[in-house]
Protein backbone atom coordinates (compact mmCIF):
# COMPACT_ATOMS: atom_id res chain seq x y z
CA UNK A 1 0.00 0.00 0.00
CA UNK A 2 1.27 3.30 -0.88
CA UNK A 3 -0.38 6.92 0.15
CA UNK A 4 0.61 9.47 -1.55
CA UNK A 5 0.48 13.52 -0.99
CA UNK A 6 1.29 16.45 -3.60
CA UNK A 7 1.95 19.96 -2.38
CA UNK A 8 3.26 22.87 -4.09
CA UNK A 9 0.60 23.94 -6.69
CA UNK A 10 -0.29 27.96 -7.21
CA UNK A 11 -0.88 30.75 -9.03
CA UNK A 12 1.71 31.50 -11.33
CA UNK A 13 2.34 34.29 -14.30
CA UNK A 14 2.97 32.63 -17.62
CA UNK A 15 6.65 31.92 -18.32
CA UNK A 16 7.12 31.38 -14.56
CA UNK A 17 8.06 28.67 -12.53
CA UNK A 18 6.81 25.79 -9.88
CA UNK A 19 7.78 22.66 -8.26
CA UNK A 20 5.59 20.18 -7.27
CA UNK A 21 6.35 17.56 -4.97
CA UNK A 22 4.40 14.19 -4.03
CA UNK A 23 5.23 12.41 -0.52
CA UNK A 24 4.97 9.04 -0.44
CA UNK A 25 4.29 6.66 2.31
CA UNK A 26 5.44 2.83 2.33
CA UNK A 27 8.61 0.99 2.12
CA UNK A 28 8.70 0.14 -1.12
CA UNK A 29 8.92 3.47 -2.55
CA UNK A 30 11.62 2.66 -4.16
CA UNK A 31 10.67 -0.14 -6.55
CA UNK A 32 7.58 2.04 -7.77
CA UNK A 33 7.05 3.76 -11.28
CA UNK A 34 6.09 7.11 -10.57
CA UNK A 35 3.98 9.64 -12.63
CA UNK A 36 2.64 12.65 -12.86
CA UNK A 37 -0.90 13.00 -14.79
CA UNK A 38 -3.47 16.46 -15.00
CA UNK A 39 -6.59 17.03 -15.35
CA UNK A 40 -7.66 20.55 -17.40
CA UNK A 41 -10.60 21.92 -16.16
CA UNK A 42 -14.10 21.28 -17.43
CA UNK A 43 -12.18 18.04 -18.55
CA UNK A 44 -12.31 16.30 -15.18
CA UNK A 45 -12.76 12.74 -16.09
CA UNK A 46 -9.64 12.62 -18.04
CA UNK A 47 -5.98 11.92 -16.54
CA UNK A 48 -3.52 13.70 -19.26
CA UNK A 49 0.05 11.72 -19.14
CA UNK A 50 2.15 14.26 -17.59
CA UNK A 51 5.65 12.50 -16.94
CA UNK A 52 7.17 9.60 -15.84
CA UNK A 53 10.16 8.17 -13.84
CA UNK A 54 11.44 4.66 -13.39
CA UNK A 55 12.08 3.26 -10.02
CA UNK A 56 15.83 4.39 -10.60
CA UNK A 57 15.26 7.25 -11.90
CA UNK A 58 17.33 5.71 -14.73
CA UNK A 59 14.93 7.13 -17.28
CA UNK A 60 12.39 9.17 -17.75
CA UNK A 61 9.44 9.99 -19.97
CA UNK A 62 7.62 13.22 -21.39
CA UNK A 63 4.62 14.60 -22.90
CA UNK A 64 5.36 16.64 -26.06
CA UNK A 65 3.67 19.34 -24.61
CA UNK A 66 6.09 19.59 -21.72
CA UNK A 67 9.40 18.24 -22.93
CA UNK A 68 11.96 21.10 -22.51
CA UNK A 69 10.41 22.95 -19.91
CA UNK A 70 9.25 20.07 -17.28
CA UNK A 71 11.63 17.73 -15.39
CA UNK A 72 10.38 15.06 -13.58
CA UNK A 73 12.85 14.21 -10.21
CA UNK A 74 12.93 11.67 -7.70
CA UNK A 75 14.77 10.96 -4.17
CA UNK A 76 14.41 7.56 -2.51
CA UNK A 77 15.81 8.02 0.32
CA UNK A 78 12.71 10.72 1.07
CA UNK A 79 10.09 8.86 -0.84
CA UNK A 80 9.65 12.13 -2.69
CA UNK A 81 9.07 12.93 -6.66
CA UNK A 82 9.67 16.37 -8.14
CA UNK A 83 7.92 17.76 -11.04
CA UNK A 84 9.78 21.00 -11.61
CA UNK A 85 7.78 23.25 -14.09
CA UNK A 86 9.49 26.35 -16.24
CA UNK A 87 8.24 28.65 -18.53
CA UNK A 88 4.69 27.51 -17.58
CA UNK A 89 1.56 28.41 -20.50
CA UNK A 90 -1.86 29.16 -19.19
CA UNK A 91 -2.53 25.97 -21.58
CA UNK A 92 -0.90 23.83 -18.26
CA UNK A 93 -3.75 25.05 -15.87
CA UNK A 94 -5.03 21.88 -14.11
CA UNK A 95 -5.06 19.84 -11.29
CA UNK A 96 -1.84 17.61 -11.24
CA UNK A 97 -1.96 14.11 -9.91
CA UNK A 98 0.91 12.06 -8.70
CA UNK A 99 0.63 8.41 -8.91
CA UNK A 100 2.38 5.13 -8.61
CA UNK A 101 3.06 1.84 -10.39
CA UNK A 102 4.38 -1.46 -9.09
CA UNK A 103 4.44 -2.59 -12.73
CA UNK A 104 8.10 -1.29 -14.10
CA UNK A 105 7.12 -1.21 -17.58
CA UNK A 106 4.15 1.30 -16.53
CA UNK A 107 4.46 4.87 -18.65
CA UNK A 108 2.08 6.76 -20.17
CA UNK A 109 -1.58 5.29 -19.00
CA UNK A 110 -3.44 6.27 -15.84
CA UNK A 111 -4.33 2.67 -15.86
CA UNK A 112 -1.09 1.83 -15.37
CA UNK A 113 -1.14 3.22 -11.99
CA UNK A 114 -2.05 1.50 -8.85
CA UNK A 115 -1.60 4.76 -6.56
CA UNK A 116 -3.21 8.36 -6.57
CA UNK A 117 -2.83 11.51 -4.73
CA UNK A 118 -5.42 13.78 -4.00
CA UNK A 119 -4.12 16.18 -6.37
CA UNK A 120 -2.61 19.80 -6.42
CA UNK A 121 -4.04 22.76 -8.51
CA UNK A 122 -2.14 24.65 -10.88
CA UNK A 123 -3.41 28.03 -12.33
CA UNK A 124 -1.41 29.97 -14.60
CA UNK A 125 -2.45 33.38 -15.83
CA UNK A 126 -1.81 35.31 -19.15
Amino acid sequence: QVQLVESGGGLVQAGGSLRLSCAASGRTFSSYTMGWFRQAPGKEREFVFVAAITWSGGSTYYADSVKGRFTISRDNAKNTVYLQMNSLKPEDTAVYYCAASADYRSTYYSYQYDYWGQGTRVTVSS
